[in-house]
């Protein structure tokens, strides 16, 4: 028989220490207990409870910035140290199209398709293949990309994700995982400069909108239950987008060929994600098995679990 308290005691020590390596000189962690004890061990139950599937398929959303990573890092560590899990945690943003490929799609769709982030901009194929892989009977060892976002391309292939063995949960992590269409009216009105300057025939709008309509539902139906975290307003996530790229500015050894942004540059490319984003806080709300809401401090404020 499981309980909260012997599960904190055998992951405690590990949890801190990750959230140690995450954490800069003036950004810290706060309320570590309450947000392992109350909610990500919770969770982690809650995941493990349906692990009948082999694997489990769980999805984990939300806004840039929001802490995807961090959440699905610590689920994952308590997954393996207490449950006894074999998890295998993978970013969406592993999937990104090379930079040479959001060229050529810059070129030939729209040139706003040359920053990465939207849907359009994954190699879905690449992703539905490794669905299907993990999935078989006989399962075979995997190679799976990794992004660079320092350089804003992939890491070549010798420093691939590898799996050795079939995981018992995937953790599939990513900002539009879980995202739906709009439709075409809610497509005509530009929200924000970047959209009214650079999109002006709907071009992009309809492309992102498409590749929702079509490529991504097939690719999300893979997924056996969603978590979502929730900011309470977009200029939130905006702000935590710009710490996490000065985090990454300052934990980049090697700053060579770095494709760091700007502040200027950070809010221009948030506008690339605030439509997806703005309707997931509506649709995900509604769709999502696990929602965990997020106050204006970062933190886990609640969690509701719905499926």
């Amino acid at each position: 028989m499981w309980s909260v308290g012997e599960c904190y005691s055998k992951v405690k020590k590990d949890c801190f220490k990750f959230i140690s390596s995450q954490e800069t000189k003036k950004d810290k962690f706060k309320n570590k207990d309450k947000m392992i004890k109350s909610f990500l061990i919770p969770i982690s139950y809650w995941i493990s409870k349906k692990t009948k599937k082999n694997p489990l398929i769980i999805g984990l959303a939300g806004g840039q910035g929001s802490g995807k990573t961090t959440i699905s890092s610590l689920l994952t560590l308590i997954l393996q140290k207490y449950f006894k899990l074999n998890v295998f945690k993978i970013s969406i943003d592993d999937f990104y199209k090379t930079r040479k490929d959001r060229k050529l799609l810059s070129k030939t769709k729209h040139s706003l398709l040359m920053t990465r982030g939207v849907p359009g901009t994954h190699d879905v194929d690449l992703m539905l293949n490794f669905f299907k892989k993990i999935k078989a009977k006989n399962f075979k060892r995997l190679q799976v990309p990794a992004f660079n976002k320092a350089i804003d391309d992939r890491y070549p292939k010798t420093l691939w994700h590898r799996i050795k063995k079939k995981p018992d949960v995937v953790i599939f992590e990513g900002w539009c995982v879980g995202a739906r269409a709009q439709s075409n009216n809610q497509l005509k009105k530009p929200i924000n400069s970047v959209e009214k300057l650079y999109d002006q025939q709907t071009k992009w709008r309809k492309y992102v909108n498409d590749q929702l309509k079509n490529k991504y539902k097939a690719l999300f139906g893979q997924l056996d239950g969603l978590l979502y975290l929730k900011a309470k307003d977009f200029s939130l996530l905006r702000e935590w987008r710009l710490k996490q790229e000065r985090k990454l500015w300052l934990q980049t050894k090697n700053k060579k060929n770095l494709k760091i942004m700007s502040s200027g540059d950070v809010i221009n490319f948030m506008q690339t994600y605030q439509r997806i984003t703005q309707q997931m806080f509506k649709d995900a709300v509604k769709n999502s098995s696990v929602i965990m809401y997020l106050n204006n401090k970062h933190q886990i404020q609640k969690i509701k679990f719905k499926k």
